[in-house]
Protein backbone atom coordinates (compact mmCIF):
# COMPACT_ATOMS: atom_id res chain seq x y z
CA UNK A 1 0.00 0.00 0.00
CA UNK A 2 1.60 3.66 -1.47
CA UNK A 3 0.76 6.28 1.71
CA UNK A 4 1.70 10.11 1.41
CA UNK A 5 4.98 9.73 2.88
CA UNK A 6 6.17 7.22 0.35
CA UNK A 7 4.94 9.70 -2.74
CA UNK A 8 8.50 11.04 -3.14
CA UNK A 9 9.76 7.71 -3.62
CA UNK A 10 7.03 6.78 -6.29
CA UNK A 11 7.71 9.72 -8.76
CA UNK A 12 10.23 8.66 -11.68
CA UNK A 13 10.45 4.89 -10.58
CA UNK A 14 9.50 2.45 -12.99
CA UNK A 15 5.62 1.24 -13.00
CA UNK A 16 5.12 -2.56 -13.30
CA UNK A 17 1.64 -4.07 -14.45
CA UNK A 18 0.42 -6.87 -12.42
CA UNK A 19 2.43 -9.58 -15.05
CA UNK A 20 5.55 -7.71 -14.07
CA UNK A 21 5.69 -6.29 -17.88
CA UNK A 22 6.85 -2.87 -17.59
CA UNK A 23 4.50 0.35 -18.55
CA UNK A 24 6.44 3.08 -17.66
CA UNK A 25 7.88 5.69 -15.21
CA UNK A 26 5.86 7.48 -12.92
CA UNK A 27 5.32 10.94 -13.79
CA UNK A 28 2.46 12.43 -11.28
CA UNK A 29 0.76 11.11 -8.54
CA UNK A 30 -2.91 12.72 -7.63
CA UNK A 31 -4.44 12.85 -3.86
CA UNK A 32 -7.98 12.24 -3.24
CA UNK A 33 -9.28 15.45 -1.36
CA UNK A 34 -11.45 13.59 0.80
CA UNK A 35 -9.44 10.68 2.21
CA UNK A 36 -5.72 12.35 1.73
CA UNK A 37 -4.71 9.02 0.11
CA UNK A 38 -2.46 8.50 -3.66
CA UNK A 39 -5.55 7.64 -5.82
CA UNK A 40 -4.01 7.97 -9.54
CA UNK A 41 -0.29 8.00 -10.80
CA UNK A 42 0.34 8.92 -14.34
CA UNK A 43 2.73 6.99 -15.93
CA UNK A 44 4.97 8.10 -18.96
CA UNK A 45 4.46 5.61 -21.99
CA UNK A 46 5.75 5.52 -25.72
CA UNK A 47 9.14 4.98 -27.55
CA UNK A 48 10.35 8.33 -25.58
CA UNK A 49 8.01 8.31 -22.82
CA UNK A 50 5.97 11.55 -24.53
CA UNK A 51 2.65 9.70 -23.75
CA UNK A 52 0.74 9.50 -20.35
CA UNK A 53 -1.66 7.64 -19.17
CA UNK A 54 -3.70 7.70 -15.56
CA UNK A 55 -3.18 4.16 -13.45
CA UNK A 56 -4.81 3.70 -10.53
CA UNK A 57 -2.74 3.83 -7.27
CA UNK A 58 -4.93 3.28 -4.11
CA UNK A 59 -3.52 -0.58 -4.37
CA UNK A 60 -0.56 -0.64 -5.77
CA UNK A 61 2.61 -1.46 -4.22
CA UNK A 62 5.68 -0.03 -3.90
CA UNK A 63 8.89 -3.07 -4.14
CA UNK A 64 12.75 -2.10 -4.78
CA UNK A 65 12.31 -2.56 -8.74
CA UNK A 66 9.67 0.17 -9.02
CA UNK A 67 5.81 0.53 -8.61
CA UNK A 68 3.73 -2.74 -9.31
CA UNK A 69 0.00 -1.50 -9.86
CA UNK A 70 -3.19 -3.60 -10.06
CA UNK A 71 -3.94 -3.37 -13.72
CA UNK A 72 -2.44 -4.55 -16.97
CA UNK A 73 -0.09 -2.94 -19.32
CA UNK A 74 -3.01 -2.97 -22.14
CA UNK A 75 -5.54 -1.26 -20.11
CA UNK A 76 -3.45 1.10 -19.28
CA UNK A 77 -2.66 1.66 -23.32
CA UNK A 78 -6.08 1.89 -23.72
CA UNK A 79 -7.00 4.02 -20.66
CA UNK A 80 -9.30 7.47 -21.86
CA UNK A 81 -7.01 10.49 -22.96
CA UNK A 82 -6.88 12.67 -20.46
CA UNK A 83 -4.68 16.40 -19.78
CA UNK A 84 -2.32 16.17 -16.86
CA UNK A 85 -2.86 19.81 -15.95
CA UNK A 86 -2.51 19.35 -12.22
CA UNK A 87 -6.60 18.85 -11.74
CA UNK A 88 -9.28 16.30 -12.30
CA UNK A 89 -12.92 17.04 -12.61
CA UNK A 90 -15.31 15.15 -10.87
CA UNK A 91 -16.22 13.88 -14.74
CA UNK A 92 -12.98 12.98 -15.46
CA UNK A 93 -12.34 10.98 -12.47
CA UNK A 94 -15.81 9.16 -12.71
CA UNK A 95 -14.72 8.24 -16.56
CA UNK A 96 -11.55 6.84 -15.10
CA UNK A 97 -13.25 5.05 -12.67
CA UNK A 98 -16.09 3.32 -15.07
CA UNK A 99 -12.86 2.36 -17.33
CA UNK A 100 -10.74 0.58 -14.39
CA UNK A 101 -13.95 -1.00 -13.07
CA UNK A 102 -13.46 0.77 -9.87
CA UNK A 103 -16.04 2.08 -7.19
CA UNK A 104 -15.60 6.09 -6.57
CA UNK A 105 -16.38 5.62 -2.86
CA UNK A 106 -19.10 7.64 -1.14
CA UNK A 107 -19.45 11.44 0.15
CA UNK A 108 -17.28 11.39 3.91
CA UNK A 109 -17.20 15.34 4.22
CA UNK A 110 -20.10 17.76 5.15
CA UNK A 111 -20.94 20.24 2.38
CA UNK A 112 -21.66 23.81 4.79
CA UNK A 113 -22.72 26.87 2.85
CA UNK A 114 -26.10 28.88 2.24
CA UNK A 115 -29.28 26.93 1.34
CA UNK A 116 -31.62 30.06 0.27
CA UNK A 117 -33.96 27.22 -1.00
CA UNK A 118 -36.10 24.30 -0.36
CA UNK A 119 -34.20 20.33 -1.02
CA UNK A 120 -37.00 18.17 -1.69
CA UNK A 121 -34.49 15.63 -3.27
CA UNK A 122 -31.71 13.52 -1.87
CA UNK A 123 -28.38 15.24 -3.23
CA UNK A 124 -25.73 12.64 -4.70
CA UNK A 125 -21.77 13.00 -5.55
CA UNK A 126 -19.02 13.85 -4.15
CA UNK A 127 -18.48 16.99 -1.94
CA UNK A 128 -15.30 17.92 -1.67
CA UNK A 129 -15.22 21.40 -1.01
CA UNK A 130 -17.53 24.06 0.50
CA UNK A 131 -20.37 24.30 -2.08
CA UNK A 132 -23.25 27.23 -2.12
CA UNK A 133 -26.68 26.16 -3.14
CA UNK A 134 -28.48 29.45 -4.20
CA UNK A 135 -31.46 27.63 -5.92
CA UNK A 136 -34.23 25.22 -5.15
CA UNK A 137 -32.84 21.53 -5.48
CA UNK A 138 -35.04 19.15 -6.74
CA UNK A 139 -32.92 16.38 -7.51
CA UNK A 140 -29.63 16.49 -7.87
CA UNK A 141 -28.05 19.23 -6.19
CA UNK A 142 -26.19 21.93 -8.41
CA UNK A 143 -24.31 25.01 -7.44
CA UNK A 144 -21.19 26.81 -7.49
CA UNK A 145 -18.31 24.33 -5.44
CA UNK A 146 -15.79 27.15 -4.07
CA UNK A 147 -13.29 24.85 -3.04
CA UNK A 148 -10.66 22.30 -4.68
CA UNK A 149 -11.69 19.51 -7.19
CA UNK A 150 -12.22 16.00 -5.55
CA UNK A 151 -8.26 15.48 -6.79
CA UNK A 152 -5.05 16.83 -6.46
CA UNK A 153 -1.60 16.12 -7.74
CA UNK A 154 1.78 16.04 -6.44
CA UNK A 155 4.83 15.31 -8.24
CA UNK A 156 7.82 14.56 -6.03
CA UNK A 157 6.89 15.01 -2.78
CA UNK A 158 4.10 17.05 -1.08
CA UNK A 159 5.31 17.58 2.56
CA UNK A 160 6.81 21.68 2.59
CA UNK A 161 5.52 21.77 -0.36
CA UNK A 162 2.51 24.65 -1.14
CA UNK A 163 -0.34 24.08 -3.28
CA UNK A 164 -1.51 26.30 -5.95
CA UNK A 165 -4.83 27.41 -7.24
CA UNK A 166 -4.70 24.16 -8.83
CA UNK A 167 -4.40 22.38 -5.49
CA UNK A 168 -0.82 21.05 -7.80
CA UNK A 169 2.75 21.11 -6.56
CA UNK A 170 5.49 21.95 -9.19
CA UNK A 171 5.67 20.25 -12.06
CA UNK A 172 9.63 18.98 -11.83
CA UNK A 173 9.64 15.09 -12.19
CA UNK A 174 13.29 15.04 -11.92
CA UNK A 175 14.01 15.94 -8.25
CA UNK A 176 12.43 17.28 -4.93
CA UNK A 177 10.58 20.63 -5.27
CA UNK A 178 12.01 23.11 -3.57
CA UNK A 179 12.33 25.99 -5.77
CA UNK A 180 11.48 27.82 -8.74
CA UNK A 181 14.19 26.16 -10.89
CA UNK A 182 14.02 22.70 -13.58
CA UNK A 183 17.11 19.98 -13.08
CA UNK A 184 18.50 19.29 -16.18
CA UNK A 185 19.97 15.96 -16.56
CA UNK A 186 22.32 14.01 -18.67
CA UNK A 187 23.07 10.06 -19.31
CA UNK A 188 27.07 9.64 -18.91
CA UNK A 189 28.86 6.31 -20.01
CA UNK A 190 31.02 4.35 -17.39
CA UNK A 191 32.95 1.88 -19.24
CA UNK A 192 34.16 -1.49 -16.96
CA UNK A 193 35.29 -4.59 -17.30
CA UNK A 194 33.94 -8.14 -16.25
CA UNK A 195 35.25 -11.66 -16.84
CA UNK A 196 33.34 -14.09 -18.63
CA UNK A 197 34.54 -17.70 -19.70
CA UNK A 198 35.69 -17.46 -23.68
CA UNK A 199 37.18 -20.85 -24.27
CA UNK A 200 39.08 -23.91 -22.61
CA UNK A 201 42.25 -25.87 -23.02
CA UNK A 202 43.07 -29.19 -22.33
CA UNK A 203 46.16 -31.71 -22.62
CA UNK A 204 45.68 -34.60 -24.15
CA UNK A 205 47.56 -37.89 -24.80
CA UNK A 206 47.56 -40.57 -27.18
CA UNK A 207 49.57 -42.93 -28.45
CA UNK A 208 51.23 -43.05 -32.60
CA UNK A 209 53.53 -45.51 -34.09
CA UNK A 210 56.31 -44.34 -36.10
CA UNK A 211 58.63 -46.75 -37.70
CA UNK A 212 62.41 -46.82 -37.17
CA UNK A 213 65.35 -48.09 -38.66
CA UNK A 214 68.34 -48.68 -37.26
CA UNK A 215 71.89 -49.89 -38.70
CA UNK A 216 73.73 -52.82 -36.68
CA UNK A 217 76.82 -54.64 -37.61
CA UNK A 218 76.40 -58.56 -37.49
CA UNK A 219 79.13 -60.93 -37.53
CA UNK A 220 79.42 -64.61 -38.74
CA UNK A 221 81.94 -67.47 -39.26
CA UNK A 222 82.36 -69.37 -42.95
CA UNK A 223 84.24 -72.27 -44.00
CA UNK A 224 87.78 -71.52 -45.05
CA UNK A 225 89.62 -74.39 -46.15
CA UNK A 226 93.47 -74.36 -45.50
CA UNK A 227 96.12 -76.53 -47.16
CA UNK A 228 99.62 -76.58 -45.57
CA UNK A 229 102.95 -79.01 -46.69
CA UNK A 230 104.06 -81.84 -44.61
CA UNK A 231 106.81 -80.33 -43.35
CA UNK A 232 109.56 -81.76 -40.60
CA UNK A 233 107.32 -79.42 -38.18
CA UNK A 234 103.92 -81.15 -38.47
CA UNK A 235 105.23 -84.92 -40.04
CA UNK A 236 104.38 -86.44 -36.73
CA UNK A 237 100.75 -85.27 -36.78
CA UNK A 238 100.62 -86.38 -40.46
CA UNK A 239 101.81 -90.14 -39.69
CA UNK A 240 99.68 -90.16 -36.28
CA UNK A 241 96.88 -92.75 -37.70
CA UNK A 242 96.26 -95.52 -40.41
CA UNK A 243 98.22 -95.18 -43.42
CA UNK A 244 95.01 -95.19 -45.80
CA UNK A 245 91.78 -94.82 -44.11
CA UNK A 246 88.20 -93.06 -43.88
CA UNK A 247 87.79 -89.91 -41.43
CA UNK A 248 85.09 -86.97 -40.98
CA UNK A 249 85.97 -83.75 -38.78
CA UNK A 250 83.05 -81.17 -38.30
CA UNK A 251 83.58 -77.98 -37.49
CA UNK A 252 80.40 -75.77 -36.53
CA UNK A 253 79.90 -72.65 -37.41
CA UNK A 254 78.89 -69.42 -35.60
CA UNK A 255 76.64 -66.10 -36.98
CA UNK A 256 75.51 -62.99 -35.06
CA UNK A 257 71.77 -61.69 -35.57
CA UNK A 258 70.10 -58.55 -34.07
CA UNK A 259 67.98 -58.54 -31.39
CA UNK A 260 64.96 -56.12 -30.60
CA UNK A 261 64.42 -54.63 -27.24
CA UNK A 262 61.96 -51.76 -26.59
CA UNK A 263 61.65 -49.82 -23.23
CA UNK A 264 59.56 -46.66 -22.25
CA UNK A 265 61.71 -44.01 -20.79
CA UNK A 266 60.15 -40.45 -19.94
CA UNK A 267 61.54 -37.62 -22.32
CA UNK A 268 60.13 -34.38 -21.07
CA UNK A 269 56.84 -33.01 -18.90
CA UNK A 270 54.35 -31.25 -20.77
CA UNK A 271 51.87 -28.31 -18.59
CA UNK A 272 49.36 -25.94 -18.84
CA UNK A 273 49.80 -22.32 -17.64
CA UNK A 274 48.28 -19.00 -18.39
CA UNK A 275 49.07 -15.16 -19.27
CA UNK A 276 47.17 -12.44 -19.45
CA UNK A 277 47.31 -10.45 -23.00
CA UNK A 278 46.07 -6.74 -22.75
CA UNK A 279 44.38 -5.75 -25.59
CA UNK A 280 42.14 -2.48 -26.66
CA UNK A 281 38.45 -2.98 -26.79
CA UNK A 282 35.88 0.01 -28.79
CA UNK A 283 32.44 0.25 -27.12
CA UNK A 284 29.98 2.67 -28.26
CA UNK A 285 26.85 3.58 -27.12
CA UNK A 286 23.46 6.19 -27.22
CA UNK A 287 23.29 8.90 -24.66
CA UNK A 288 20.02 10.67 -23.75
CA UNK A 289 20.51 14.20 -22.16
CA UNK A 290 17.70 16.80 -21.32
CA UNK A 291 17.13 20.15 -23.28
CA UNK A 292 15.52 23.02 -21.51
CA UNK A 293 13.54 25.49 -24.30
CA UNK A 294 11.65 28.42 -22.60
CA UNK A 295 7.94 29.05 -24.05
CA UNK A 296 6.42 32.81 -23.61
CA UNK A 297 9.11 34.65 -22.08
CA UNK A 298 10.10 38.22 -22.91
CA UNK A 299 13.10 38.27 -20.70
CA UNK A 300 16.26 38.39 -22.20
CA UNK A 301 18.26 34.92 -22.30
CA UNK A 302 22.01 34.26 -22.26
CA UNK A 303 22.51 36.53 -19.10
CA UNK A 304 23.32 35.78 -15.71
CA UNK A 305 22.23 37.01 -12.32
CA UNK A 306 24.79 40.10 -12.96
CA UNK A 307 23.46 41.02 -16.32
CA UNK A 308 27.14 39.59 -18.27
CA UNK A 309 26.40 37.73 -21.25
Amino acid sequence: MIGTETISRVIGQDVYDESGQKIGSASEVYLDDETGQPEWVTVRTGLFGTKESFVPIRNADLTDDGVRVPVSKDRVKDAPKIDTDGHLSPEEEQELYTYYGMGAGTDTGLATGTNTGTDTGLATGTNTGLATDTGTDTGLATGTNTGIDSTRTVTTSDAGAGFDERGAVGRDTSGPTTDNAMTRSEERLNVGTQQSEVGRARLRKYVVTENVTETVPVSREEVRVEREPITDANIGSALDGPAISEEEHEVVLHAEEPVVEKEAVPVERVRLDKETVTDEATVSEGLRKEEIEVDGADTTLGRDRDGRS
